[in-house]
């Protein structure tokens, strides 16, 4: 086997497991909040998958009930991009 063949392979792997990602990502979010992700995506790819993995964890858990809102995606949006404080103190 080459090392192409396992690229190859690889890369139809991955292809397929974004395709299945895209899937359920849509399915679990309102029209209007699948469009806002992928207005996210095409400005900021690391804060659109970040809100991914966190909708995936959420859905996985069963604490998913309904579709998603624009209102809510937005909220989860807010969340993610929030800079985060560290107090370092010195004793």
């Amino acid at each position: 086997m080459s090392n192409e063949n396992i690229g190859a392979d690889d890369l139809q792997k991955m292809k397929k497991l974004d395709e299945m990602k895209r899937q359920i990502i849509s399915a679990m979010l309102s029209k209007d909040a699948f469009e806002r992700l992928g207005r996210v995506r095409a400005i900021n790819q690391e804060l659109a998958s970040q809100a991914e993995l966190y909708l995936m964890q959420v859905y996985q858990s069963g604490k998913m009930r309904d579709k998603v809102s624009d209102g809510q995606m937005r909220e989860v949006l807010r969340a993610l991009t929030q800079k985060k404080e560290f107090n370092i103190k010195r004793v």
